[in-house]
């Protein structure tokens, strides 16, 4: 057996014979095109709703696939879209997956844009068909087309949070491995990975 390291808890542990996975769910929140992954999938939630509607369905839909979650890795916010009124809801968005997890005791962590790319593709600055493509190329992972790439950030959210358990889906190169140690993880690791 050999023994893995949380970067981020800066801890070595074995994981023990015959535990069974987390159940890590990544998140790429929007409020048009969610995306969510978990190990082997992906999915996306749509709405054309608006206001507080919009916020309502998503979280609902959010919350059936995280409510038995070992852990959630959202990405975080990129201030590159649209206007105010957008990210107002988004930050909203945001908050109300937080405190679903923290009132369920949901351990979860957040993961720069940033981060999420170089975890991806080896680069801070990879482009959104950069990262769907590392994902293809790592996981074996084919993720949604048509201009969309929600899928594909969700999925390396998820994989970077089963990484930093000490559960890599594939091996990941040094240089991007680097990119855990720029996220903001929870402060308990979740006792599946102990």
């Amino acid at each position: 057996m050999t023994t893995t390291e949380t970067p981020a808890a800066g801890m070595t542990r074995l994981p023990a014979a015959g535990t069974t996975r987390p159940l890590v769910i990544g998140l790429d929140l929007s409020l048009t095109s969610t995306g969510i992954a978990g190990e082997g999938w992906t999915n996306r939630i749509r709405t054309k709703a608006t206001g507080d509607l919009r916020l309502h369905y998503l979280m609902g839909e959010i919350i059936s696939f995280i409510r038995a979650a070992d852990l959630v890795v959202m990405e975080g916010p990129s201030y590159g879209h649209s206007g105010p009124r957008y990210h107002e809801d988004l930050a909203g968005l945001r908050v109300l997956v937080r405190q679903y997890c923290h009132r369920h005791n949901i351990p979860y962590g957040v993961i720069s844009p940033s981060s999420l790319k170089l975890y991806a593709a080896g680069y801070g600055k990879a482009s959104k068909g950069e990262v769907r493509s590392a994902v293809a190329d790592r996981y074996g992972m084919e993720t949604e087309g048509g201009g969309r790439y929600d899928e594909a950030d969700a999925y390396v959210a998820m994989a970077a949070g089963m990484d930093w358990l000490g559960y890599p889906l594939a091996p990941v190169p040094e240089k991007c491995a680097k990119a855990l140690t720029g996220a903001k993880w929870p402060e308990q690791i979740p006792a599946v990975a102990a």
